[in-house]
C-alpha cells in the first residue's frame, strides 16, 4: 500500500511517499507556495513520483497537514462574515467576559474588539428564545430572520453564523435559522454555534463558531481544489487532513467543521516527535519543532500528547472550545529578523523573512539578518552543501546583512551572529518554562526533541539552557511533521453538556449520552466506510468542583455507568487536579459539565520507523572554522561536517561535529557527543569538558 504524507509550511512543503507493506519511505522537500499552497503539493507530488518511479495512480490515500486556517486567522485574513443572534445579544462577541487576559494592563489588546471576526454592522438580531433547558419561551420570528439574510446578501458576507443562547442544549431554533438562510443565500457558508461547539459559556462558543465562519469559505475552497487537483492528476486514493486534535478527518467533515483544522500543520509534528520518541523508549518528551517563521512546542508524558484545556486553549487571541493539542508557538525560526528596537534592545522574531525573499543567503533579495544568516556567518552551516547541495547560500550576503546590524550595535559581526542566536534560543527556552517549571513540571526530567528544518540547529543550545541532558533529533528532522501524518488515525469527537452533581446523578441520563454520541461517531463512520472492527470509542468528561469556573478533563469507564464506577472518575479527578494546581478537595461535591466520546477510526499507517542502514566508520566529509560560546567567551573550532545517511549505528562521537542531510543540519556543540540509534535518530548527550 502506497500513501503520501504532505505537510505544508510557511517556507517548505514536506513529502514523504511511504510503502506500508514494505515498511519504506521516500522524501522530499519544495519551496511552498503560499499564495496557494495546492501547488506546491501538486509540484511536489509529481517530483516524488518521478524521483522514485512510483506511478500516482498507485497511491491510496493522502495525508494533509494544512496551515490555511491557522494563517487566515493569524494574519485576520478571512470571509467577510455576518451573524445572526437573539434579540439584546448583538454585542456577546465585542464584550466578552469581565475577565481580561491581563488584569491589570490598561493596555492590552483585545483582539475581540480591536480586530472582531465578526464587525458589528453583519450582526444581526431576531426574536426567539429557549430556557436553560431547551423549552421553548417564544417561537423563532422566520420573517426576520429571513429579513437578515436579504440584508446580509446587500452587504456582501461569505459566511454566516448563527448563534442563539442555549442551543447547546437544544439546536432546534439554530437549525432552523440556518435552513432560512441556506435557501436564501446559496453559496454562502452558513454554520451553527451547536454544530461548532455545543457548549455553555455563550461568548466562547460563539467566538470559536465565529472562527468557524472566518476561515470556512478559505479552507472549504482549499480542500475542495487539492482534492480535485490529486484526482486531475491521477491519484485514486482518498484525502485525509489533520485535525487540531492529532487525528485525521475526510474533505466532506472538514468543509462542515472547518475550526478542526486550525493547529492541523502544528499538531502532525508533535504527533511525530511523540511517535519517534515511543520507538527509542522517550515517553516524556518536549517537542520543538522549529520552521522558517515559528517555534512550536508540545509536551508528551508516558506517550500521550497533552491536550489544551477550555481556559487556555486560543487562537491568535481568541478563545476556542475545541478538542486540541496542546501547541505553543513563538515567532522564532530560521528565517526570524534580527534588530534593535526603539528602546535600543536586540531583538530577534517575530517578523520573519519568510519564504520570498527569504534570507540574505539565500540570494532572493533578502537585506534583513535573519537566523539563517547567522548560523552561516558562525560556520555552523555548509554554504555548498545545503538541501544536500540542491542549492547554494550566499555567504557573502549574510555577512553583509549582519554586518549593517553589528555596526548599529558596535560589535563585530561574529559576536552579533552569536548573539542573535542567543537571543532566539532563550526565547525558545523561555517559552518552554513557562509549559513546563511554571506548572511545577521539571524539564529536565524530559528529552527534547528538536524537529523542524532548522530544529536541530539549535536543540542542543536550547537544551542547555533548561539543563536537559538528552536530545533526540529524528531521522529526517525536516520532515517529521509528514512523518506525523503517516501515524494518525480517523478521529472525530462529539459531546454534550451534561450538569449533573455527585450523589444526584441521573444514571439512566448520564448513559443515554453515551449511548447517543458513539451512534452518532458509529453513523459519521459509516459515511466514511470505515468497518467496524476498526473503530475504537472513548469516554470522557470535564469535571469540577461545585462552584469553579473551569473545568477538567478525565477519562471515564467505557462500561454502564453506577456508583461503583464512578467512584473511580471521582478518582480520577482528584488526582487530575492535584497534578495541576497541587491540591484537591477530597471532600467537596463534584460536578459533571460535559460528556465527550472520541471516536477513532484505524487506517493503514506506519507501524515503526524503517530500520537504518549505514557505513561501519564514520568518516567526515569535510572541515570547517565553526564558532560556539563556551565559558561566557566566543570560541573557534575545527570542526568535522558528516554526511548523517553514513554515520555508523551504535559509536558515540564527541562534538564539535555539523550532521549534514537534505532536509535540515544537525549541530553538535564541543560539549555534547552523539550517536545514531537502529532506527537512524541522532541521540546527542552534554558531557563535561
Amino acid at each position: 500500500m502506497i500513501v503520501l504524507g504532505v505537510d505544508v509550511g510557511g517556507t517548505f512543503t514536506d513529502l514523504i511517499l511511504a510503502d506500508l507493506n514494505r515498511q519504506k519511505i521516500h522524501t522530499y522537500k519544495i519551496a511552498s507556495t503560499p499564495e496557494n499552497p495546492a501547488d506546491g503539493v501538486i509540484a511536489g507530488l509529481a517530483k516524488v513520483c518521478d524521483n522514485t518511479g512510483i506511478d500516482i495512480s498507485k497511491i491510496e490515500t493522502v495525508f494533509h497537514g494544512t496551515t490555511v486556517g491557522t494563517n487566515a486567522m493569524l494574519t485576520h485574513d478571512g470571509a467577510v462574515t455576518g451573524m445572526v443572534t437573539n434579540k439584546g445579544f448583538r454585542d456577546i462577541l465585542h464584550i466578552g467576559r469581565h475577565q481580561r487576559p491581563q488584569h491589570y494592563s490598561i493596555m492590552q489588546d483585545l483582539p475581540w474588539q480591536s480586530r472582531p471576526l465578526i464587525k458589528r454592522r453583519y450582526r444581526y438580531t431576531v426574536n426567539g428564545r429557549l430556557n436553560a433547558k431547551g423549552e421553548e419561551l417564544e417561537p423563532l420570528n422566520e420573517d426576520e430572520v429571513e429579513a437578515a439574510a436579504e440584508a446580509l446578501v446587500t452587504q456582501g458576507v461569505e459566511a454566516v453564523l448563527v448563534g442563539f443562547l442555549f442551543s447547546y442544549v437544544n439546536p432546534k431554533h439554530e437549525r432552523r435559522a440556518a435552513d432560512i438562510l441556506r435557501a436564501a443565500m446559496p453559496g454562502v457558508f452558513v454554520t451553527t454555534s451547536s454544530d461548532v461547539a455545543p457548549q455553555f459559556r455563550e461568548f466562547e462558543r460563539f467566538t470559536t463558531a465565529a472562527m468557524s465562519a472566518f476561515i470556512g469559505p478559505k479552507v472549504r475552497r482549499y480542500v475542495s481544489e487539492l482534492q480535485e487537483r490529486l484526482q486531475s492528476q491521477g491519484v485514486r486514493g482518498e484525502l485525509r487532513v489533520m485535525t487540531s486534535s492529532g487525528g485525521l478527518a475526510t474533505p466532506d467533515m472538514i468543509s462542515q467543521r472547518p475550526a478542526s483544522t486550525l493547529l492541523s500543520g502544528l499538531v502532525a509534528g508533535v504527533r511525530g516527535g511523540a511517535w519517534i520518541g515511543k520507538h527509542t523508549e522517550a515517553t516524556r518528551l518536549i517537542t520543538l519543532d522549529i520552521g522558517g517563521t515559528s517555534a512550536d512546542i508540545g509536551i508528551v508524558v508516558d506517550g500521550r500528547l497533552s491536550e489544551a484545556d477550555s481556559r487556555s486553549a486560543s487562537i491568535a487571541g481568541f478563545p476556542v472550545m475545541l478538542p486540541m493539542i496542546d501547541v505553543s508557538t513563538i515567532g522564532a525560526g530560521g528565517g526570524s529578523i534580527a534588530y534593535v528596537d526603539r528602546g535600543g534592545a536586540f531583538r530577534v522574531g517575530p517578523e520573519s523573512a519568510g519564504a520570498a525573499p527569504g534570507p540574505a543567503a539565500y540570494g532572493k533579495g533578502g537585506k534583513k539578518p535573519t537566523v539563517t544568516d547567522a548560523n552561516l556567518v558562525l560556520g555552523r552551516l555548509a554554504a555548498q552543501n545545503f538541501l544536500g547541495g540542491e542549492m547554494s547560500l550566499d555567504i557573502s550576503a549574510s555577512k553583509r546583512v549582519v554586518n549593517d546590524l553589528a555596526v548599529e550595535l558596535g560589535r563585530t559581526l561574529e559576536e552579533t551572529a552569536a548573539g542573535a542566536l542567543t537571543v532566539l534560543n532563550s526565547n525558545m527556552a523561555n517559552a518552554i518554562r513557562a509549559r513546563t517549571v511554571q506548572k511545577g513540571i521539571d524539564p529536565r526530567e524530559f528529552t527534547l526533541a528538536g524537529f523542524g528544518g532548522a530544529g536541530p540547529l539549535h536543540a542542543a543550545g536550547v537544551a542547555a539552557m533548561l539543563g536537559i541532558k538528552k536530545v533526540l533529533i529524528p531521522p529526517y528532522p525536516g520532515l517529521t511533521s509528514a512523518m506525523g501524518l503517516l501515524t494518525a488515525n480517523l478521529e472525530y469527537h462529539v459531546l454534550r453538556t451534561a450538569f449533573a452533581v455527585k450523589n444526584k446523578i441521573d444514571y439512566e441520563r448520564l448513559n443515554a449520552l453515551f449511548q447517543d454520541m458513539e451512534e452518532e461517531l458509529s453513523l459519521i463512520f459509516d459515511s466514511d466506510e470505515v468497518q467496524k472492527e476498526n473503530r475504537d470509542f472513548f469516554w470522557e468528561g470535564d469535571l469540577r468542583y461545585v462552584g469553579q469556573g473551569y473545568e477538567l478533563k478525565v477519562d471515564f469507564p467505557k462500561q454502564r455507568l453506577d456508583e461503583a464506577a464512578l467512584e473511580t472518575v471521582w478518582s480520577a479527578f482528584h488526582a487530575r487536579h492535584r497534578d495541576e494546581y497541587g491540591h484537591a478537595f477530597e471532600d467537596s461535591p463534584i460536578e459533571i459539565v460535559t460528556v465527550k466520546v472520541r471516536g477513532i477510526g484505524n487506517v493503514e499507517k506506519l507501524n515503526r520507523p524503517p530500520e537504518y542502514s549505514s557505513s561501519n566508520t564514520a568518516t567526515p566529509i569535510g572541515k570547517g572554522d565553526c564558532l560556539f560560546r563556551l565559558s561566557g567567551s566566543l570560541k573557534s573550532f575545527e570542526t568535522p561536517y558528516f554526511d548523517r545517511d553514513n554515520v555508523p549505528v551504535g559509536k558515540s562521537i564527541g562534538g564539535p561535529a555539523i550532521l549534514l542531510q537534505v532536509d535540515s543540519t544537525t549541530v553538535v556543540p564541543p560539549d555534547w557527543c552523539f550517536e545514531v540509534d537502529r532506527y537512524g535518530n541522532v541521540i546527542m548527550t552534554q558531557t563535561d569538558i
